[in-house]
């Protein structure tokens, strides 16, 4: 039997190739899962655009070759052997896994809802990625939604921490002043993870939504209701340089934040997220007004671990995506249309569509590899 990878050039995230692997033995409390679908999405991109400097590809590392890597995707499979007490063959799981046609686990204490893998390679690296959730227990499961599930759930829960973190912060000033709004501005505004942002932001009073795109998607952006304006990036005049405002960049374009930060006067606040424009991304020092500062997801979910317990987090989150989704699967015309790309051919097609930046931003890719081959 062979475990089937699909792996890319850190240095050159176009140079790709399927790497075949033997499938040994599983020794006593591991698992072995085979990976049925998963997402992907610019997010993807963004964790290997940032696998270095934010230990991506230290999740699946490729042993027999440092200088490629394999993309962390959010998918579902099911358990195909079990050599753990605790974990029965079938038990279908979410969580994080490398584009590829399985992958052992060696789960630590077992929980209702999930568990986590304990591999020595994952022990230094944030809880947050490698928790594997037992579908049967999970209370975001639902099994007529899997396909939204991996498409937007982990971009819709860093969503929601964005706009919590924010809020938290009282949006840095930018809402102080009572008689005029503060300003949210959002780069690659047509992104699942910048809709998600800016559909949880529409729901607070006292903020104007901005969202920036390319030309292309500005009747799709306006299509979705969550923005109170959708401008391209050449548009950025529009904005009042003096009125208070925050940036939340999904795009990572050097040129562009460097355009805004000149632009706004008041800018409050300036956070990272994601580099959906790879070609254009570029450091972040000396900016005029605020420092760049990278939005850390796992962060936020600690701190409100800690004040609200995880069930209480949970509750907040659980709550948040169920009017989400319901707005995702209900919406004329729909938000997210789902394909699926079945196979070797198709996957590298897809990858490198979603690379470029050139996919239609209603349409969501749901990718598999299939089961381990002989």
């Amino acid at each position: 039997m062979k475990n089937i990878h699909f792996e890319v050039r850190k240095t050159n995230l176009g140079s790709t190739e399927f790497r075949s692997t033997p499938v040994a033995a599983l020794p006593d409390g591991q698992i072995r899962v085979a990976i049925e679908k998963f997402a992907l999405t610019s997010n993807n991109i963004t964790y290997a655009a940032m696998g270095d400097a934010m230990q991506y590809w230290q999740f699946f590392p490729v042993a027999e070759d440092p200088a490629w890597g394999r993309i962390p995707v959010w998918g579902f499979g099911t358990v195909q052997q079990s050599n753990h007490p605790l974990i029965a063959q079938g038990e279908r799981l979410y969580g994080y896994f490398p584009m590829a046609s399985s992958l052992d686990i060696t789960p630590g204490t077992i929980a209702a809802a999930h568990f986590f893998d304990t591999a020595p390679h994952r022990a230094a690296l944030h809880p947050v990625y490698n928790q594997y959730m037992r579908c049967d227990s999970d209370p975001f499961y639902s099994a007529g939604t899997e396909d939204l599930q991996a498409l937007l759930r982990p971009l819709f829960i860093t969503s929601w921490l964005i706009d919590d973190y924010l809020a938290d912060n009282a949006f840095f000033g930018a809402t102080a002043e009572p008689t005029r709004k503060g300003i949210m501005l959002l780069s690659s505004a047509s992104s699942k993870t910048a809709y998600g942002t800016a559909f949880q932001l529409a729901q607070r009073e006292g903020i104007e939504v901005v969202g920036f795109t390319s030309p292309g998607n500005v009747a799709f952006c306006e299509s979705l209701g969550c923005y109170d304006r959708v401008l391209t990036y050449d548009q950025l005049p529009q904005v009042d340089a003096n009125a208070p405002c925050v940036y939340i960049d999904f795009a990572g374009d050097a040129a562009f934040r460097l355009a805004l930060h000149t632009h706004c006067q008041q800018l409050k606040f300036s956070s990272s997220i994601g580099a959906t424009h790879v070609d254009e991304m570029g450091g972040a020092k000396d900016l005029p007004g605020p420092k760049a500062t990278l939005f850390f997801a796992p962060a936020q979910i600690k701190k409100r671990s800690a004040e609200w317990g995880s069930q209480g987090l949970a509750k907040h989150l659980v709550q948040a995506w169920t009017l989400f989704v319901a707005k995702v699967g209900t919406s004329t015309p729909p938000w997210l249309q789902v394909h699926t790309h079945t196979g070797p051919d198709a996957m590298l097609a897809t990858y490198l569509t979603v690379l470029g930046g050139k996919g239609d931003p209603r349409v969501g890719h749901i990718l598999s590899l299939g089961t381990p081959s002989a």
